[in-house]
């Protein structure tokens, strides 16, 4: 205002100063006007309109004679100063008006009304200026995703997922002193912004939130009880950002995610191994393309003779120093991404060359991914067909998780996969699905019982009871059962007295190349005595 102040008495000095009225100049007088509708609207417009009309009315015509205006004369520019003054600050209150709904638009998501992304950011960024406290209390995230929200828009559609997330935003307000500030992060994703907490209490309020989500929800007048998986965050420093704290809730929630956990605070270690992971992924198709790759063979045995009966292919990465980067390392990532189709198919070529030079059954695993990829599937179907091998030669392992995951879709490429001829394995049996029941609808030719069931086996009765019935159960299907991950001759003569058809480990060898399998096999094979361990097994290669 005091600016505006100003301007109306400079305005007024230079019409005085340049002979009155009479001229131009006070229209000058029109600029603090115009200020005045920018700044404050109609009403300060207005005000200062009525200032500069009462200023140019008391200002003579002409200076120099001291001739006075007319009434008429100074009435009407107080009326235009007011017209104009009127016109502008409603122009001015309209477009900050229409500013301000933007604004409010842009921090409101539409479809559920509740604060947005946008919002989130613009609080956080407030709350993070305040100075961080002595007892440890700082602004405070939980990042809540629906795990479950495929299977509720697939059954109810979009509209159901909205209507679920603001019912869950109103349960969130019943947490009664920890109640935080709601936002919409994404479609199936609530952020929970807290201004002053502590670690334990982020702990205690994400109990409280599964506590919530187990309770019946009601979506398109369905109850439905969610799955949540909880990420937390918590400020460290004055240097924290919005888009840091964000990250490191979200980051802390896949993690937890990628651990079957309900809830996870985050941790540098999760930021560092996402980092690293994201690195390595990065190098894999390289890799692929200079052929750093390479298929390793760990043999199976026939229990009832102790003959190599087949092998497992299990691809290596071989780094710039020759060393080999384990498989745990880089697998589980480039399952969840395209790469797994490439990876695959690599894999496949190699089992299939290395096939026509090898006596015996191979196989290898595929992902849920390759399980669901029908281009894939055709590929190892013409690949086989080229290294002119039988189709019963090659065997597909697909883990049980993976069946699951689709099981009428997973049951439909089994079928196709059969019908090359191509027999089918279960591996890892045992760890997945609760039931057995699903064995009874798919194509497939083997179990393959996870390492699990093995160890124990020579000092644990019941695990000698459990590994019979799990046997049982696939020679009940008429099924090629097979035990992993033998590590004693003990193992391996209760599995043969079990009537376990097949059994690989480290008992016998660990996975080699080629070169070196064959070589085993040969050693293997003309030292084997059917009742005892052969001379060279416990001398054999193992890791």
């Amino acid at each position: 205002m005091l600016i505006l102040l100003t301007l109306l008495a400079l305005g007024a000095a230079i019409v005085y100063a340049t002979g009155g009225t009479r001229y131009a100049y006070p229209y000058l007088m029109l600029i603090p006007v115009l200020l005045g509708a920018a700044w404050y609207g109609m009403s300060g417009a207005l005000l200062v309109a009525l200032a500069a009309g009462l200023l140019m009315g008391v200002m003579p015509m002409t200076v120099a004679t001291g001739e006075p205006q007319s009434t008429l004369n100074w009435l009407m520019r107080l009326v235009m100063f007011l017209l104009i003054g009127g016109f502008a600050g409603g122009l001015f209150s309209r477009l900050r008006w229409s500013r301000a709904e933007s604004d409010r638009a842009s921090r409101i998501d539409p479809r559920s009304g509740l604060p947005n992304e946008v919002a989130l950011e613009s609080d956080l960024g407030r709350s993070l200026k305040q100075p961080l406290r002595e007892d440890g209390r700082a602004t405070g995230l939980i990042l809540a995703r629906i795990a479950d929200i495929n299977d509720i828009l697939e059954a109810l559609g979009a509209d159901a997922s909205d209507e679920l997330v603001v019912a869950l935003s109103e349960r969130f307000a019943q947490l009664g002193p920890w109640q935080g500030s709601s936002y919409r992060f994404s479609g199936a994703e609530l952020m929970l912004l807290y201004r002053s907490v502590n670690r334990e209490e982020l702990h205690r309020i994400a109990e409280r939130i599964m506590g919530l989500g187990e309770e019946n929800l009601a979506a398109m007048d369905v109850p439905i009880r969610v799955q949540l998986v909880l990420g937390s965050s918590l400020q460290q420093a004055d240097t924290d950002t919005p888009g840091s704290l964000i990250r490191e809730a979200r980051i802390a929630m896949l993690a937890a995610t990628e651990k079957h956990r309900h809830h996870c605070h985050f941790e540098p270690s999760y930021a560092q191994r996402s980092v690293q992971t994201i690195r390595l992924i990065s190098q894999v198709r390289r890799g692929l393309e200079q052929r750093e790759f390479e298929l390793h063979y760990q043999p199976k045995l026939r229990l009832a003779d102790g003959r190599v009966c087949g092998c497992e292919g299990l691809i290596r990465w071989r780094d710039a120093q020759g060393g080999l980067i384990a498989p745990g390392l880089f697998m589980p990532k480039v399952e969840n991404t395209t790469l797994i189709a490439p990876v695959t198919r690599f894999v496949a070529t190699e089992a299939c060359a290395f096939a026509d030079r090898f006596d015996g059954r191979i196989s290898i695993n595929v992902s849920v991914r390759n399980l669901l990829d029908d281009d894939l599937l055709q590929e190892i179907k013409a690949l086989i067909h080229e290294a002119g091998i039988p189709s019963s030669q090659l065997e597909i392992e697909i883990t049980e998780s993976a069946l699951m995951y689709d099981m009428f879709a997973a049951k439909q490429a089994l079928e196709r996969i059969r019908g090359f001829g191509v027999r089918v394995s279960i591996d890892d049996f045992g760890t997945g699905f609760a039931s057995f029941e699903y064995l009874r609808h798919l194509p497939i030719t083997g179990l393959k019982i996870d390492r699990a069931f093995v160890n124990g086996l020579e000092e644990d009765e019941r695990a000698r009871k459990l590994m019979t019935c799990l046997v049982d159960v696939g020679h009940a299907l008429d099924l090629e059962v097979t035990a992993e991950g033998v590590e004693t001759f003990a193992q391996h003569c209760i599995l043969r007295e079990l009537g376990c058809d097949q059994a690989q480990g480290f008992l016998y060898a660990k996975a080699l190349p080629a070169e070196e399998l064959q070589q085993w096999c040969r050693q293997h094979d003309s030292g084997w005595l059917n009742d005892q361990a052969p001379a060279d097994l416990y001398s054999s290669p193992r890791n």
